[in-house]
């Protein structure tokens, strides 16, 4: 397996980053990481995950879809749909390269979402597995490994180096760019550390969560249910869980007047908003359980009804330490679970 020792992973990024953009987690002061456009001197990050996740590079917050200009009774539009350039996202956590697969189920098929094809067409993933999991993981829930990433190519650190493994044709091109810079390595001491995570990921608090009480069959069953009044009652509709979640993809699109013509863009919106699906008669859901309900039931009953049995969740952990309030899809979870 080829590697490259720790001291020199600055030297690596430099290289990266001058063949085309490069994407890192880094700290940002408060204790929290966020992905960064590299240059030198940058600090990797040692945080277990950024607070988004990596799913903005193919599916931004915001961006402008076309633009009009009016001329009298004529009205120009305007396509401003541009190729991306190439870029790699280094560091991206087993989780998160698993939602890439349930945005793609949504984006990629048919009417295909250009804007976001265009972007993982052009974006390289590069996955780093996980040594240390925390107390608020359960991707296993969801049949992820976590010692062993996926995304076009994989990074494993056994404290000393990094050791690279590539798995698509755009990882293969990736680790031949760098090869230069590469060396046979001993993954003696790398398995070592791959057989502790798993060991840990059995020792977490969630270790035994499973998602056996749920899927399409269990549509009516678990939309009927009485606990949903209880579970949403805390709830303040924030929306928090939405935006640092990185398989929820429901957006808005609004029209902007600049007074030189229209901008029209999209932007993400979220379930638990009061004017999500807000329509000319008005909302069909009017209440916060109603709003609540739609989410975990999208998560856990209707994306695998539609998507042979995959969830929408990944178990990233992300909801449940930024909840205020303390809601989390866990919590749904234990709460609807067969006793």
């Amino acid at each position: 397996m080829l590697k490259i020792s720790a001291e020199k992973i600055n030297e690596l990024f430099d290289k990266i980053a001058s063949q085309q953009t490069l994407y890192i987690p880094v700290d940002r002061g408060d204790k929290c990481a966020e992905f960064k456009k590299y240059e030198s001197g940058m600090t990797l990050s040692k945080a277990l995950n950024t607070v988004r996740s990596a799913k903005d590079f193919f599916f931004p917050q915001t961006e402008n879809l076309a633009e009009f200009r009016l001329s009298g009774k004529t009205i120009e539009v305007k396509d401003i749909r541009k190729e991306s350039e190439d870029f790699v996202v280094f560091g991206v956590r087993a989780c998160d390269a698993k939602s890439f697969e349930i945005l793609d189920s949504v984006f990629l098929s048919e009417p295909v979402d250009s804007f976001y094809k265009n972007r993982r067409e052009h974006g390289t993933i590069v996955t780093m597995a996980c040594t240390r999991p925390e107390e608020t993981c359960f991707c296993t829930t969801f049949g992820i490994n976590p010692t062993v990433p996926g995304g076009d190519a994989s990074v494993y650190f056994d404290g000393e180096s990094y050791f690279f493994v590539p798995f698509t044709e755009k990882g293969k091109a990736f680790v031949a760019s760098i090869s230069d810079m590469l060396e046979d390595g001993d993954v003696t001491k790398l398995s070592e550390v791959q057989a502790k995570a798993r060991e840990i990921m059995t020792r977490l608090p969630l270790a035994n969560l499973t998602t056996d009480s749920f899927g399409g069959e269990r549509l009516m069953e678990h939309f009927s249910s009485e606990k949903w009044a209880e579970l949403s009652e805390a709830c303040i509709g924030c929306g928090t869980c939405t935006f640092v979640c990185p398989t929820c993809q429901c957006y808005d699109i609004r029209d902007f007047d600049t007074g030189h013509g229209i901008k029209r863009f999209r932007c993400w919106d979220s379930c638990m908003y009061s004017d999500f699906t807000k329509m000319a008669h008005g909302n069909p859901r009017t209440s916060q359980l109603e709003r609540f309900r739609q989410r975990f039931m999208h998560k856990l009953v209707y994306h695998p009804s539609n998507h042979e049995g995959e969830f929408g969740c990944v178990g990233c952990g992300r909801c449940l330490s930024k909840c205020p309030v303390s809601l989390n899809i866990v919590k749904v979870m234990k709460a609807l679970e067969d006793k």
